[in-house]
């Protein structure tokens, strides 16, 4: 029987043989995670197939752990398997959605200085349709993480960098951004002058390949 199905919440029973740790304080519950995310890593690895994914699924385990009622939970190491096996799968059902909108055609793959008014009225009203739904949708650093990573593709490093995040945070911003827009996330109202703004300088940047004005205008967002 798979162990990761287990009752976690269930009291031990007479048969149980094995000490169970309490979690209730933070430290006891990060004391649990630390001896079992070795395992954690394993699990969700061989679900999603990726490192970089496996690390952002365990992030998100310890996370959904410090929110959970730990005094109710009698197997912690059950209950952190089963969320892992839950969120890697999640990751992996979401997937091709999101390969989906990373492919789209606003992305700034190249810009074409030939393109007939047609052309360039039309990438402009794409991007102009795709940044109203940034801003519509993501908060102002999920916003910076998905757009240079996804439209410019920065390294995660840098964007850890620009948005003084640590890698794997800046990882999850981009995660939780491509799950919102995955799902049409409740929308915000959009500030015409911020989008305007934005709209402006995602295409210079695509232009002439300088990000320092763009990555100016989603700080001042950000911070």
């Amino acid at each position: 029987m798979d162990t990761s199905l287990i009752d976690a919440r269930r009291p031990p029973t007479a048969h149980d043989t094995t000490t169970i740790p309490d979690i209730e304080s933070l430290d006891a519950a990060a004391s649990v995670f630390t001896q079992v995310r070795p395992s954690l890593l394993h699990i969700a690895h061989r679900i999603v197939g990726s490192p970089a994914e496996a690390e952002d699924v365990v992030q998100e385990v310890w996370l959904r752990l410090q929110r959970t009622d730990r005094a109710a939970v009698h197997n912690p190491s059950a209950l952190l398997r089963t969320i892992t096996a839950r969120l890697a799968m999640n990751v992996v059902q979401s997937a091709r959605r999101r390969r989906e909108f990373s492919a789209s055609t606003w992305l700034p793959d190249s810009m074409d200085l030939d393109a007939t008014p047609e052309a360039v009225a039309e990438r402009q009203d794409a991007v102009e349709r795709a940044v109203a739904l940034l801003l519509g949708t993501l908060t102002p650093k999920q916003r910076a993480a998905y757009i240079l990573r996804e439209g410019f593709g920065c390294s995660y490093d840098r964007i850890a960098s620009l948005l003084q995040l640590s890698v794997v945070n800046s990882r999850q911003q981009v995660a939780r951004a491509q799950q919102r827009l995955g799902t049409r996330h409740h929308r915000q109202e959009i500030d015409a002058v911020t989008h305007r703004r934005l709209v402006q300088a995602f295409l210079g940047a695509a232009r002439t390949g300088d990000l320092t004005h763009l990555e100016r205008i989603l700080l001042a967002d950000a911070n």
